[in-house]
């Protein structure tokens, strides 16, 4: 059974996804309607979004608190299961099957990994000093590549943002974990604290510039690099893992497939056609009505009475007579 600090992050972790999820949804619209960031930094929207953002992030390092990153972090992706049907509920349209299906394999796959994780202990162990410094400067250097490569105007410059944003939310989780678990007051936890704000900002700033391309993809990429990184640091520098030794395991990366999966689907763009079966046809306007043969039918010939004759008079010399034909 779960234990009582695993519930409490758990319970936090659910209201922290509902609030990241209302942030993109807002970051998304606010993207669609401006041109550049200055311009989104002017709307009052983008504020909103803001602040759902950082009580979203407040909720998660409480989270972390009491939970490990291998059970908080993947958590993050109800943010998307969320945001999607949100998001159609803002601009009026309906949530289609195959989203549904992409909520339900998510659902699924975080059972499987809630259930791999769930009846672990509260964190007892955080990154030490060198080792986040460690983690600090690869992660730069990885996000650095991506922005680079994302502002060469490449067609999957969205995507590269977001997954850039998902490092920079994953790493700056990590981070806060360990100011969340009873930090001593240091120059070394100052420094964690100066990285953990730097990184969780760049996310946000990032997440913003992908969200110019949409909100399915970008939203469902960020999603999933985030949780991947944050656990990765998590099983190879905290000793994390996964229960039931190679059960737990395999449950653990069969809910990831699954997760995953349903993370692609969520993201497919909507299509405004209409279902397989209706056809549709478009109005054409002003174009020529032309008559039904029942029309001509009963409308019969010109009548003779309304045929005016026609004479054309022509000037042949005929053996010096003119005749008129």
């Amino acid at each position: 059974m779960m234990s009582s600090p695993v519930v409490l992050a758990l319970a936090l972790s659910l209201v922290s996804a509902f609030c990241y999820a209302a942030a993109a949804v807002v970051q998304e619209r606010t993207a669609a309607g401006t041109a550049d960031l200055r311009g989104t930094l002017a709307r009052g929207s983008w504020w909103w979004a803001v602040g759902l953002n950082a009580s979203g992030a407040l909720l998660h390092v409480v989270a972390l608190r009491y939970g490990p990153l291998t059970l908080v972090q993947p958590l993050g992706a109800l943010t998307l299961v969320v945001a999607v049907p949100l998001g159609s509920l803002v601009v009026r349209r309906r949530t289609s099957g195959t989203q549904w299906r992409g909520m339900a394999l998510t659902l699924v796959g975080l059972t499987a990994l809630l259930v791999a994780t769930a009846a672990g202990h509260a964190p007892d162990d955080t990154l030490g000093t060198g080792e986040v410094l460690g983690v600090a400067l690869v992660a730069f250097g990885v996000i650095a590549v991506l922005v680079r490569f994302a502002s060469g105007g490449s067609g999957l410059g969205g995507l590269a943002f977001a997954a850039a944003s998902g490092i920079a939310s994953g790493v700056g989780s990590t981070l806060a974990q360990k100011l969340a678990v009873g930090p001593t007051p240091s120059w070394g936890v100052a420094v964690v604290a100066v990285l953990t704000v730097a990184f969780a900002s760049g996310g946000l700033l990032l997440s913003q510039k992908a969200y110019r391309s949409g909100l399915g993809g970008p939203l469902a990429l960020l999603t999933l690099v985030n949780p991947v990184a944050a656990s990765v640091i998590g099983i190879s520098l905290l000793g994390e893992g996964f229960q039931y030794g190679t059960t737990g395991t395999l449950i653990a990366l069969a809910g990831a497939v699954a997760a995953a999966r349903g993370v692609i689907l969520l993201s497919r763009p909507q299509s405004h056609q209409e279902r397989p079966g209706r056809r549709v046809s478009a109005p054409v306007r002003n174009q020529p009505r032309l008559p039904r043969p029942t029309r001509l039918l009963r409308a019969g010939f010109p009548s003779a009475a309304r045929v005016r004759p026609v004479t054309v008079e022509l000037g042949v010399e005929l053996t010096g007579t003119s005749r008129t034909v």
